[in-house]
C-alpha cells in the first residue's frame, strides 16, 4: 500500500506570550481590535500539515509520498524530510516564491493567535495526483491546502478509487459547504476536532451529527479530554489521552495525531488500538516545542504503548514488521 499525503508545507515561526490573551482583550472594543504581544522567544521550525504527517508517518517506519507545493527556500526542509524516511519526490518547487509560513503565538493557557502566509500553497493544484496512477489499494490522506488543490485532491481519489481520508482542519472557513459534504461523503474516514466540527455545522446548515455519520468512519479529537472514533452501526468509542511528561506545545499535536492514525488505518489494525497509536503519536509532539522535533523508535513507541495502555499484539506485529 502506498500513502500519499497532500496538503500544506509551511515553516513555523513559534512564538510564546508570557501572559494570557483574554487578559488583554476588551470586549466592548472588540469592533476596533488593535492588540500587540510582546513575546519571550521566537524559532523558526519545518511544519505544514502535509509536513507533519509524513513526518510522524516515518517515525512510525512507514515511507510516505509528500505531494505539495514550495518555495525556492525549500532545500533544507527536503533534506531533513528525506533523513527521516519521507519520500519527497511528489514536492513541486514553485520558483520565485516562499514556502508558505505560519506565525504562532502561544500564550501561558495554550491558546493560539495564527497568521498564515500561502506563498507557494497558492500553487497547490500543480501537484496534482493523476500521473501517480493511484488505484484502490492505496491511501490518501487529504488535509488542510488551498481549498481548490483539496477539492481536486478528492476528485483525483474518486477517479481512481483510491480510498482517503479526509481532514478539512483550518481550511473548513475557506470550503464551500458542498465541497464539505462531498469530502467527507466519498471519504474512507474523516477526521476533526470538536471545535471544527462546529464550524462546519455552521457552514453546511447540518448538525453535528449529521456531519459524523456522512463517512464510514469519523474521528473526533477533544484535546486533552481525548477523542472519539465513531464507526458507522457500532457504539462509539472513546479513545483516552496518552500520558506525557510535561505540556511543552501543542502546535503539531493534531498533525501527529493524524500521523499516527494513518499508520494505524494503512496496517489495519482495530479502531481502539489505531486511536490510542494515534493519541500517542499526538503525546510526543506535545512534549517538544515544534511539529517534527520529537523522536522516537518504533522500539521507544511499542514500550510506552505498552505502558499506557497495555499489550496490542496486532500493533507489535505491525511495529516489527
Amino acid at each position: 500500500m502506498r500513502i500519499v499525503v497532500t496538503g500544506s508545507l509551511a515553516y513555523d515561526y513559534l512564538m510564546t506570550f508570557p501572559g494570557r490573551f483574554r487578559e488583554h482583550l476588551l470586549q466592548d472594543r472588540m469592533h476596533r481590535l488593535t492588540v500587540s504581544f510582546l513575546v519571550d522567544d521566537m524559532r523558526k521550525l519545518r511544519g505544514g500539515v502535509a509536513g507533519n504527517i509524513a513526518y510522524s508517518l516515518a517515525l512510525l517506519g512507514e515511507r510516505p509520498l509528500l505531494v505539495a507545493t514550495a518555495g525556492e527556500d525549500f532545500a533544507e526542509y527536503r533534506g531533513a524530510l528525506e533523513a527521516a524516511g519521507v519520500d519527497a519526490s511528489g514536492v513541486k518547487v514553485i520558483p520565485g516564491t516562499f514556502t508558505a509560513s505560519c506565525f504562532i503565538n502561544t500564550d501561558q493557557d495554550a491558546n493560539q493567535l495564527v497568521a498564515f502566509y500561502a506563498g507557494a500553497l497558492a500553487h497547490a493544484q500543480l501537484a496534482s495526483l493523476d500521473p501517480m496512477q493511484l488505484g484502490p489499494g492505496d491511501l490518501v490522506v487529504v488535509s488542510p491546502a488551498d481549498p481548490a488543490a483539496m477539492e481536486a485532491t478528492v476528485a483525483g481519489c474518486l477517479r481512481a478509487r483510491a480510498p482517503y481520508i479526509f481532514d478539512p482542519g483550518k481550511q473548513t472557513p475557506r470550503l464551500e459547504a458542498e465541497h464539505i459534504v462531498r469530502g467527507m461523503q466519498t471519504a474512507a474516514v474523516v477526521i476533526g476536532n470538536d471545535y471544527e466540527f462546529g464550524l462546519m455545522a455552521q457552514k453546511t446548515g447540518k448538525s453535528e451529527a449529521a456531519l459524523e455519520a456522512l463517512a464510514p468512519v469519523t474521528v473526533v479529537t477533544r484535546g486533552e479530554l481525548g477523542s472519539t472514533i465513531l464507526v458507522r452501526g457500532q457504539p462509539p468509542i472513546d479513545i483516552p489521552t496518552a500520558p506525557i511528561g510535561a505540556l511543552v506545545d501543542p502546535t503539531g499535536a493534531g498533525d501527529a495525531y493524524l500521523g499516527g492514525l494513518v499508520f494505524a488505518v494503512a496496517r489495519r489494525l482495530p479502531w481502539p488500538v489505531a486511536g490510542r497509536v494515534a493519541a500517542l503519536s499526538a503525546a510526543y509532539a506535545l512534549e517538544q516545542r515544534g511539529c517534527q522535533e520529537h523522536h522516537f523508535s518504533r522500539a521507544d513507541f511499542l514500550a510506552r504503548y505498552r505502558k499506557a495502555f497495555g499489550v496490542a499484539e496486532e500493533l507489535e506485529r505491525s511495529l516489527a514488521a
